[in-house]
Parts: structure tokens; sequence; C-alpha cells
């Protein structure tokens, strides 16, 4: 038995289909077939019932995934520990939605600088599926996600709660208005982030919620992109209080709702049979402190400053 036999046999396992598996791994279908049939050689047993598309596991599949899973994680654990540079300091892959990783990422450096933790981080920014898809590929070693997320083979710890603000043309008539709900925005043009963005489907529902759907008007990649358009006046949108920032473009004003306030939560994310090096455990060690009640003198802050009225 082959430690690339494994991948392959969880690959197989975690997609249900041999031919998505052969494309995550990189090799062509009859090879990545041609390994498991070794594998079931060597074990005397099946390991997955072919039905036509689909592959599902057997008992002895069963098995044998838990065990798979440890070593691979292992392996994994002990080549990124081997790799690790002397002087940066241990690795950790670390995954953020866009709406976290420009505000979130850079306040954790700051407090591993400000206390002396060396750590070499390695970032990927991406909406939400992908990132899952990585954590359970044991590409990364963390994940900053919106809740809520329901995936048993993922560990989730919620880090922070944050409100989401309305973002509007300063020359937009709720730009100074003495009440906004989200019932104001029903005949609203609306600039959102693209169909994956949990954001994105989070301001969907609050509209359902208040018995409209929304006119999006302007789907976007980027954050940047979706303050552009706002500033502009072609629409509003509902974006993080973390969002806010001095850099934004002339003529966008963040406003707070009145009552009930939306709000978003931010959670760290890992699997739950990934083994976390030390650069791992730094990183969960500085994110939390980023989010505790005491924070080091000249932290960047999460929380920007309330907007006028």
């Amino acid at each position: 038995m082959e430690i690339y036999q494994l991948r392959y046999f969880l690959a197989v396992a975690e997609t249900g289909n041999f031919t998505k598996a052969a494309q995550r791994s990189f090799i062509s279908q009859p090879s990545l077939s041609q390994q498991i049939l070794n594998l079931e050689e060597e074990f005397g047993q099946k390991l997955f019932h072919r039905l036509g598309r689909k592959a599902v596991l057997t008992d002895a599949g069963e098995m044998l995934l838990d065990g798979a899973q440890r070593i691979i994680s292992e392996v994994d654990h002990t080549i990124g520990e081997l790799k690790s540079d002397p002087v940066l300091g241990p690795r950790v892959a670390v995954g953020a939605i866009p709406t976290v990783a420009p505000f979130f990422l850079p306040a954790v450096l700051a407090y591993c600088r400000a206390n002396n933790i060396h750590i070499s981080l390695q970032t990927q920014e991406d909406f939400r599926g992908p990132l899952v898809d990585a954590l359970l590929d044991g590409k990364l070693d963390w994940a900053l996600l919106a809740l809520p997320l329901s995936e048993p083979r993922l560990h989730i710890e919620k880090l922070y709660s944050e409100p989401l603000w309305l973002a509007v043309s300063a020359a937009h008539r709720l730009a100074t208005a003495d009440r906004i709900t989200f019932e104001e925005l029903r005949h609203e043009d609306f600039i959102l982030l693209g169909e994956t963005s949990t954001l994105a489907s989070q301001i969907e529902r609050y509209c359902g919620e208040h018995h409209f759907e929304p006119r999006i008007t302007h789907r976007c990649g980027q954050l940047a992109t979706v303050k552009t358009l706002a500033a502009m006046g072609l629409g509003v949108s509902v974006l993080p209080q973390s969002a806010r920032s001095a850099t934004d473009p002339e003529g966008l004003v963040f406003r707070k709702f009145t009552g009930i306030t939306p709000s978003r939560d931010i959670a760290l994310v890992r699997h739950r049979r990934h083994h976390l090096g030390q650069g791992a455990a730094l990183f969960a060690e500085a994110a939390r402190a980023v989010v505790g009640p005491v924070k080091i003198a000249g932290l960047p802050t999460l929380t920007p400053p309330s907007p006028a009225s």
C-alpha cells in the first residue's frame, strides 16, 4: 500500500465519483481506477460499490476511511513542518471569504508582529464553496467563513458577530434619512457580490423576510467594485461594518439600520481530522485574541468609527 493510493481512495470517497476523483488528483480515470483495484486486491475486499457513475463505500471502505484520513493528515502535517522556514516560522494555510480577508487577516498579522509571533502565512481568498472544498481536501488549515454552515466533517468555532450597514451614495435619499429599515429598500436597485457569496445570500434572505425580492442590477466580484458603484449612485448595498475604510470612494455613505440591526457571524473553521501544526495553532490563538475583549495598543480594530447621522 502506497500513500498516493490512499490519496486516490480518499478522493473517490469524498467525491463519490471516479472521474471527479481523477480530475481532482490530476491523473487519468483509468489510472486511478487501477490503483483502487490494486488496493482492493491487497486487502482482499471491495472498497466501493460501483453504482453506475456513483461510487459508495462498502463496509470495508468505511473501515479504511478513518485510518486513511489520519495517515494522510499526519503525512501532510509532517511535510509542512519540514518545509517550515526557520526564520519566517511554521507554515499555516488560511482561507477567508472576500468580505473578511481584507480586514481580518491584516489585524491578525499586526497582532503577531506586535507579540513577536512568527508564522509563515499562506492565504486563499475565495467564496465559501471553494474554501470548504479546500478544507475537506486538506489544502487549508483554517478558513474564516460566515455562518450558518452545515458540514459534519468541519469543526466550527464562532469568532465574532458584526452588524450590517447600508452603503449608499451621499446623494441618495436614504443618506440623510432619520429612519432606515429593510422595508425602505423595497424599490431600490441592489449592488451585491456574486451568487456564491454568503453575504449576498444573507441580504437576499433578509429581503425575503421583509416580503420582497431585491432587484439586483449589479453583481460584483470584489467589495471595492460594490463600493464604487454604490458611491456613483447606481444602487444600494448592504455591507459588514468592518468593510468601512478610510480609503472608500468619495461620496460613499454608511448608515446604520433603525431598530433590530441585521448582523452576521464569522467563524474559524477547520477539518475535524486535520492535524493542526504549530503554525495553525499560533494563528488560531492570534485570531481569538484579535476579537477578544483585550487588544494591544496600536492593533488595527475591526470596528470602524460610528457614521454620522
